[in-house]
């Protein structure tokens, strides 16, 4: 968990303070706002009393100008945060300099949702302290995965290139299945808790 605190190397000698995460600003990373979206529905609907989660910039160093929109200045990391600000694991930003890929600013907005739904999963799991999202049917944790994957343990299988899905490994007997695309899990909840959430969202709209 990131507590945004900066040690020093010894009396006299602080390392140079870089400036404070904050709030990513809106417009600036549009793919990742977007898949952070989609994934908020599914957090909406399974947590129907926990606020929507929210991006964060934690540049690394002071720059003299700011990048394009879409794209982070050299150090820069977005994170999938709780609507106060904590997070934890990895940057959704994050690239890796072999392959040149950077989900933020690549076309496939399938890997960046895939990506941006690890990560919630992580922060809400570490900070909630609970599993999420869970299964309806077996009530164990879920995964984002590629459609169609057989073997949690592998995320690059060959024949499993579909969109991103909330995955379950299944029972003892290893009856693994796609509950739901990530964003569309409402529709695998059972009747009464659709229906919970169905007045729920009625309630807010009357309230607006």
């Amino acid at each position: 968990m990131n507590h945004f605190s900066y040690r020093t190397v010894g009396p006299g000698h602080d390392w140079p303070h870089p400036p404070e995460p904050r709030r990513a600003e809106p417009g600036r990373w549009p793919e990742l706002e977007a898949a952070l979206a989609v994934v908020n529905r599914d957090l909406a609907a399974t947590l129907p009393d926990q606020a929507a989660l929210i991006l964060m910039h934690a540049p690394l160093r002071e720059r003299p100008r700011e990048p394009p929109p879409g794209r982070s200045a050299e150090g820069d990391q977005i994170y999938v945060a709780m609507p106060d600000g904590r997070w934890h694991g990895n940057p959704v930003n994050a690239s890796d300099p072999e392959e040149d890929d950077d989900p933020q600013e690549t076309d496939d907005a399938m890997t960046v949702l895939a990506v941006v739904a690890e990560a919630a999963q992580e922060t809400v799991m570490e900070l909630l302290w609970q599993v999420w999202p869970v299964c309806p049917a077996h009530r164990t944790g879920m995964h984002p995965r590629p459609a169609g994957t057989t073997d949690g343990r592998d995320r690059s299988e060959p024949d499993s290139a579909g969109p991103p899905v909330w995955w379950c490994g299944g029972a003892r007997d290893g009856t693994c299945h796609d509950v739901s695309p990530v964003g569309e899990l409402h529709a695998a909840l059972p009747g009464r808790q659709r229906r919970a959430l169905r007045r729920r969202e009625r309630r807010q709209d009357g309230h607006r």
